[in-house]
């Protein structure tokens, strides 16, 4: 399975059509039979995991069985040429599930391949919730610590925030340099840890997912930066 992850950032004057967008490019990614799974979401502030929502940046992740029906997509796609027409920038990045825990609009959206278990290098997050409307004040006042740990962690290399609404649908992409950097965030990490253990006590999600992926391919740019820039970090 391919994951493919596209960040855009719109100019300043074609942010209704962002909003536009995330309704007319529902029906071609619906029509595709290919693609597998697929969501357009919005973005926190300058794509990062933030609470407040940023008009100028948006997302599609998409699923697809192999590389060629990706490849065809991001080459063809009115979703991609529509994307690059009113964006300024863009950031794709694919990925093949490693692992992959829990559900997405009642879904299981990423398929694992068991001989990728012993993965060594580079891997790329992705951690969903729905959180409930009741605990959403909860969330709110806790979120922002772990987000701020994560960005200073050992081995962190990138993250990303994004989501179909900007308060209750809320996930988080990052790429870290080993496995073991991850796991010591998720679990030392003081603020990142100490989030979990209220994220189960108080049940804030309705439906969450964590998922571990290989970083496959990347191109473009992100909040500024090349993507040499970028790749420098993903192969050093």
């Amino acid at each position: 399975m391919i994951v493919a992850l596209t960040i855009t950032k719109f100019r300043g004057l074609t942010i209704p059509f962002a909003f536009i967008g995330m309704a007319v490019l529902r029906l071609p990614l619906w029509l595709n039979k290919s693609c597998k799974f697929w969501k357009l979401m919005g973005s926190g502030k300058n794509a990062q995991v933030d609470l407040a929502p940023d008009y100028k940046h948006w997302a599609v992740l998409t699923t697809w069985d192999n590389r060629k029906d990706c490849d065809d997509f991001y080459a063809d796609s009115f979703v991609i040429k529509w994307l690059h027409f009113f964006g300024v920038e863009s950031f794709t990045i694919l990925l093949n599930p490693l692992s992959s825990h829990g559900l997405w609009s009642n879904l299981e959206p990423f398929k694992t391949n068991i001989s990728n278990k012993n993965h060594i290098g580079k891997v790329a997050v992705i951690t969903r919730a729905a959180i409930k409307f009741s605990k959403l004040k909860e969330f709110r006042r806790n979120v922002k610590r772990a987000a701020d740990a994560m960005r200073t962690a050992p081995g962190f290399i990138l993250s990303a925030g994004i989501g179909e609404n900007p308060f209750f649908d809320q996930a988080t992409f990052s790429i870290w340099s080993d496995t073991e950097s991850m796991k010591s965030y998720a679990y030392k990490s003081v603020d990142h840890s100490d989030v979990i253990k209220l994220t189960r006590e108080k049940q804030w999600y309705k439906e969450e997912l964590f998922a571990r992926f290989a970083i496959v391919d990347s191109w473009g740019t992100l909040n500024g930066v090349s993507i040499e820039g970028i790749n420098k970090k993903l192969k050093t």
